[in-house]
């Protein structure tokens, strides 16, 4: 079932997406060689609590940490671990959900880690190219296959694969509600957009080819080919004309300066 939320219900899912962003913020300011993915699960997480929040993905169906960090051929649900060491020419990507005054938030960006190779950085600008054509997609009266073409095609004209495993979402007082929002399809397919859906947008975007291997921990997925993934995500509100970004990078950016993909 597809909830469209309440102006009180949006700007709620705002609050809980600025606390999230906030927390990446803090995360940016430790991504260098010789950090542990650990120690960046560590920070989010007690900056979450320290401001009212909940970590969502904490215990959902047993998952083990506050975020999934995903380190290069790595596409999504990486788990944190002091056994993973940053090095300098690695991207991680964060990806993680927070839950405030009764509302999820979500959202990932991929980080550089020191001197990254240009050809990692342009995989990192087109995927976030293609998040931001998916949302421009994603108002009322298109259909879901507006926003899924859009990041297909952009990815796929640049050279890049498309991974279909794993798919954004609704999002609300659940982590994950109808519809799915796969990242490939058809214009003109699929539900009609209306003003109050609330989406989680998520290209996740692969430099080789489309496979994908689930690792035996039964959560981090990662490439056949072992090419590098960049992923990123926010969640907006559908509108008329133009989609009401909830997420936000700003802090982010605030911290990477020109270094900011």
């Amino acid at each position: 079932m597809i909830y469209l939320k309440t102006e009180e219900e949006v700007e709620l899912m705002r609050q809980s997406n600025q606390l999230l962003g906030m927390a990446y913020g803090e995360v940016a300011k430790a991504i260098a060689p010789g950090v542990t993915t650990a120690q960046l699960d560590k920070i989010a997480n007690e900056f979450i609590c320290d401001h009212g929040g909940i970590p969502s993905c904490l215990g959902f169906e047993g998952y083990p940490a506050t975020l999934c960090t995903s380190v290069n051929e790595q596409i999504v649900h990486g788990i944190p671990s002091k056994d993973v060491v940053l090095r300098d020419g690695d991207i991680v990507s964060v990806d993680g959900c927070v839950l405030l005054n009764g509302f999820h938030a979500d959202s990932a960006y991929t980080f550089p880690v020191g001197n990254v190779a240009e050809d990692v950085l342009q995989l990192m600008r087109t995927t976030k190219e293609c998040l931001y054509l998916g949302i421009e997609q994603a108002v009322t009266g298109h259909r879901l296959g507006d926003v899924s073409f859009a990041i297909q095609n952009h990815a796929e004209r640049a050279g890049y694969s498309v991974c279909r495993e794993y798919v954004g979402h609704g999002i609300g007082r659940n982590m994950h509600e109808d519809p799915e929002v796969c990242n490939y399809g058809r214009r003109g397919n699929g539900i009609v957009l209306k003003s109050g859906m609330t989406l989680a947008i998520e290209p996740m975007i692969l430099m080789g080819r489309r496979n994908v291997i689930l690792e035996d921990d039964g959560w981090t997925a990662r490439t056949a080919d072992r090419k590098p993934a960049a992923h990123y995500e926010l969640s907006i509100c559908v509108r008329n004309g133009k989609a009401d970004i909830l997420s936000t990078f700003d802090y982010i950016q605030q911290v990477l300066g020109d270094r900011f993909i």
